[in-house]
C-alpha cells in the first residue's frame, strides 16, 4: 500500500552512524552496542548524540547515499517520551530490521519515518529527501516511491485481492483498467497468489492476507518497502515461507526492506542488519548484524532477547 495518503482498510481517504567503541565492551558513549559488518564501500556520516542543529543532507561525493538516514530522532506523546536519540542508516538493497520487545516503539518509529507520527526532535531522509521539510507536492511524490504493509494486511474487505492491488495504480497512475488488472495479477503472482486474485480477504488465510498486503505495497514498484510485523500471528511454516518470499523479492528486485518485528527466527532468517530499541532505555541499545549480536553481545538486554532468556 502506498503511504502517500496514510489510509488503512477502514476507508480510502484516509543511518547506522559510526561511533567510538569502548575497548571494554564494544559499546559507544551512549551505551549502544555496534556489531556491524561492512556491506558497501560508503562510510556513513557521524555525529554527536547531543546535536540538535540540522545536519547536512545525505549525498557526499564518492559515497553511496543511504536509502534512509535518521539522525537523533525522538517521538513523544503528551509529554511521555517513546524514544530519543535514535540514529541509523539503511543501505540500498538490504533487509533492515527494527526489533525490540513489546512497547519499545518499533511501529511508532516506522510511522515517524513515513510521516504518520510527528517527530519531537531529529531529522530523517528517505531516498535523499527530508519528508518533514518537503512541500505538499514533493511529499506526495516521495511517498509514492515507498510501499507499506501493515500488520494485519489492511486489505479492503469488500474488494478482491486483485482490486486491492489495483487501488494504488488507480489512485496514482493514468493506466487504463486492463493494464492495471495485468499489473495487479503480476504482483499477486510474484507473492504466490496468482490463483487467488478473485478471492475476497475473508476467503483467504492470514498468511495469504499478508502476502496480498506485500503485493499491494509493491504495486507502484517502489524502491523502498516497510513491513510492520509481517510474521505476527502466523504458524512456523507459514512464517518461514513469508521470510523466504521477502528474501527472494529483495534479491530479485533490489528492493530495500525495513521490517519491524520481534519474531526472533524471522530476524535471524532475513535481517542483514538491525537496530534494537528498548522501552526502559527509551531508545536504541544495539545495532549491527543480528547474528553477531546473538553471538557476541555483552549487553544484558540484547543477550536476553536473542537467547530467549528471562530478563
Amino acid at each position: 500500500m502506498s503511504a502517500s495518503d496514510g489510509r488503512g482498510a477502514e476507508g480510502r481517504e484516509g543511518l547506522n552512524r559510526p561511533r567510538q567503541a569502548s575497548a571494554s565492551d564494544g559499546r559507544g558513549a551512549e551505551g549502544r552496542e555496534s556489531l556491524d559488518r561492512p556491506r558497501e564501500p560508503g562510510t556513513p556520516d557521524g555525529g554527536g548524540a547531543g546535536r540538535r542543529d540540522a545536519p547536512a543532507a545525505p549525498g557526499r561525493p564518492g559515497a553511496i547515499e543511504p536509502v534512509i538516514k535518521a539522525v537523533d530522532l525522538a517521538v513523544a506523546f503528551n509529554g511521555r517520551t517513546i524514544f530519543k536519540d535514535v540514529t541509523f542508516e539503511v543501505r540500498r538493497g538490504e533487509i533492515f530490521v527494527i526489533l525490540g520487545g513489546s512497547g519499545c516503539g518499533k511501529s511508532t518509529l516506522l510511522k515517524a519515518l513515513i510521516g504518520l507520527v510527528p517527530l519531537a526532535a531529529g531529522h530523517a531522509w528517505l531516498l535523499g529527501e527530508e519528508l518533514a521539510a518537503a512541500d505538499d507536492a514533493a511529499r506526495r511524490a516521495l511517498l509514492r516511491r515507498i510501499g507499506v504493509m501493515w500488520q494485519s494486511g489492511a486489505l479492503f474487505g469488500s474488494m478482491t485481492l486483485a482490486e486491492n492491488v489495483e487501488l494504488p495504480l488507480e489512485e496514482h497512475t493514468d493506466l487504463p483498467r486492463p493494464a492495471r488488472e495485468v499489473l495487479a495479477r503480476a504482483k499477486l503472482g510474484l507473492v504466490g497468489l496468482g490463483d487467488a486474485a478473485a478471492r475476497l480477504p475473508a476467503e483467504i488465510s492470514g498468511g495469504m492476507a499478508k502476502r496480498a498486503g506485500i503485493a499491494r505495497a509493491m504495486a507502484l514498484d517502489p524502491p523502498l518497502l516497510f513491513l510492520d510485523e509481517p510474521s505476527a500471528g502466523l504458524d512456523p511454516i507459514t512464517s518461514a515461507g513469508l521470510d523466504k518470499l521477502i528474501r527472494d523479492i529483495a534479491r530479485e528486485t533490489g528492493t530495500t526492506f525495513v521490517v519491524v518485528t520481534h519474531e526472533l527466527q524471522s530476524i535471524l532468517a532475513i535481517g542483514d542488519r538491525c537496530i534494537m530499541l528498548d522501552k526502559q532505555a527509551q531508545g536504541m541499545i544495539a545495532e549491527g548484524d543480528p547474528r553477531k549480536l546473538r553471538e557476541e553481545s555483552t549487553h544484558p538486554t540484547v543477550r536476553a532477547f536473542f537467547r530467549r532468556e528471562a530478563a
